[in-house]
């Protein structure tokens, strides 16, 4: 058992730095690229994935959850620049405040909400994610420059096509041949991605290319940056957006990375980790994170098992700056765009793809919806849309499920009668059952079911769910028995939970229908109704 044990935690070690340097293969180009796309320089970029990934590692969730700067987060921080006249040191003021919104939000609730995010969401985001990281390095494998949008980067490929740098295309071709042909035995002990990595650069090196490379690494380490909090009015509204996109996309990360590990992440420590990175992030002028889906996912595809895992990374990235950030300099982006396309395969999701055909249209829908939304368009936009989409199928489906039952009530007493009085045998008593969840997307639906009772004098409503009535279910209740009153027919009210009673008598709506018309159980309701039925017709036939 120990044996065993041991074997289990020796493999998770080597998964995690396996992991964890793939994950740093894959930071290092994109954290430059974000450092230097937001204005404030690409080593601001890379300190950001190396502080992130840190501090996540010892304070978030033992997960190998991979974070540093991302698209969203750039493309934020970059507006927030803007909207600073180009300061700086108040952008840093913005992100330190950003962090210590997220600490703040990470003490409430709010966190919880991403786990009810739908398989088909989570599904069109991997997908997308994928797809995105492979259309944006199209251009780095021809030679070209990096362009920031797939949509960008899809118009710039028929240019490149035409310009092809053929040194970078070799060096491409010969990374991806590294990557899928290198023999399982030999991938145990180094992951391909790191062999083609080294091997083309020093192939590019050697037969001096002229290609594009890296750059903008040095050894030099950052210094601690006074942020400007002069203006905070200015700088409050630029923060809390940063904070919100940074924590929804490390969300929405750790969703994914939940689902990948099989495992259930606080998200509260985890969004306080990112928030306490970010602080730090400020402090030494480095850009704002998140979770970042691509290397976390990929991370997890070379079998990194922990949190572990980020610390390696930032072990690694941090190297790569004080010891080989010459070697660094070197790397052919050609090389890096070809590991990269290895892991955007990796990250589609397969598993649906396989069933696609047998999967129900409105997954689907939701799915393919927030493919193209985050492809084209942008990731915050297509997840929301994609969640919205699918409560919106699953209030429908859940109105579909709720029915009203109709029973004719009878016995021989109130049969004798309605033969006695012919002209009255259309009185009787029904009872309807509302199954189902009585809420607003099933309110509608319910009440059209009563125009079919219209002619009834005693109509007992029996509602069999234990759930509390949403504001739409109580105006469709109010609703139902205006109409019966308009029709001259008695509404008795069956039901069970206290809670909705007591929330009945805090509307008006006890009052309205009248309280010796609610009961606890039917049988009370019904023996009420033919009371009264009785005594109608009783009345009526003495008065004939």
């Amino acid at each position: 058992m120990n044996i065993k044990s041991s074997e289990i935690k020796l493999k998770n070690i080597f998964g995690d730095l396996t992991g964890g340097a793939l994950g740093a293969v894959i930071a290092l180009p994109q954290a430059l690229a974000f450092g230097v796309a937001i204005g404030t320089g690409a080593s601001s970029g890379l300190w950001g994935a190396i502080i992130l990934c840190f501090t996540v590692g010892l304070l978030g969730c033992n997960q190998p959850l991979l974070s540093g700067p991302t698209g969203p987060a750039a493309i934020v921080c970059a507006s927030a620049l803007t909207v600073l006249n180009g300061s700086t040191q108040s952008l840093f003021a913005v992100i330190f405040l950003a962090g210590l919104f997220q600490i703040i939000l990470s003490r409430t609730n709010l966190t919880q909400i991403v786990k009810y995010v739908p398989y088909p969401v989570i599904s069109g985001f991997m997908n997308a994610v994928g797809v995105i990281l492979i259309i944006l390095q199209l251009n780095p494998f021809l030679g070209a420059k990096s362009l920031p949008t797939p949509m960008l980067a899809l118009k710039g490929f028929l240019s490149a096509l035409q310009n092809v740098n053929e040194s970078a295309l070799l060096i491409g071709i010969l990374t991806l041949t590294i990557i899928f042909a290198t023999p399982r035995y030999i991938t145990k002990i180094i992951p391909s991605q790191i062999l083609a990595l080294v091997v083309s650069t020093i192939v590019s090196a050697l037969y001096n290319f002229d290609l594009p490379t890296v750059g903008g690494v040095t050894s030099k380490l950052p210094s601690v940056i006074w942020a400007d909090f002069s203006n905070i009015k200015a700088l409050l509204i630029p923060a809390l957006i940063i904070a919100i996109v940074c924590t929804s996309e490390s969300l929405l990360t750790n969703l994914v990375v939940d689902s990948l590990t099989k495992t259930n992440c606080n998200t509260k420590k985890m969004v306080l980790s990112q928030g306490v990175g970010n602080m730090l992030c400020s402090l030494f002028g480095a850009v704002a994170g998140s979770g970042a889906t691509m290397r976390s996912a990929a991370a997890i595809k070379a079998g990194a098992k922990t949190r572990f895992c980020a610390i390696v990374c930032a072990i690694i990235l941090l190297l790569t700056v004080l010891f080989a950030h010459d070697f660094a300099n070197k790397i052919p982006l050609s090389a890096l765009a070809a590991i990269l396309f290895k892991v955007g395969l990796d990250i589609v999701d397969t598993k649906l793809l396989k069933i696609v055909k047998y999967a129900p249209k409105q997954d689907l829908a939701v799915m393919f919806t927030v493919f193209f939304l985050t492809i084209f368009y942008d990731l915050i936009l297509g997840v929301s849309t994609g969640i919205v989409l699918s409560a919106l199928i699953f209030a429908k489906q859940l109105a579909d499920s709720t029915n009203v039952k109709f029973k004719d009530i009878e016995d021989k007493h109130s049969i004798e009668i309605e033969k006695k009085l012919q002209s009255e045998a259309g009185y009787k008593i029904r009872v309807v059952h509302i199954f189902g969840e009585f809420f607003f997307g099933s309110a509608t639906q319910i009440i059209s079911h009563f125009e079919e009772v219209l002619g009834t004098r005693y109509l007992i409503v029996c509602y069999e769910s234990e759930n509390i009535l949403d504001i739409s279910a109580v105006f469709a209740l109010e609703d139902i028995i205006t109409r019966l009153k308009s029709q001259n027919i008695t509404a008795h009210l069956v039901i069970k939970n206290s809670k909705i009673l007591q929330q009945l008598d805090n509307l008006g709506i006890s009052e309205q229908l009248g309280k010796e018309n609610i009961f606890y159980s039917e049988d009370e309701a019904i023996e009420s109704a033919k009371k009264l039925l009785k005594l109608e017709k009783n009345i009526k036939h003495k008065r004939k």
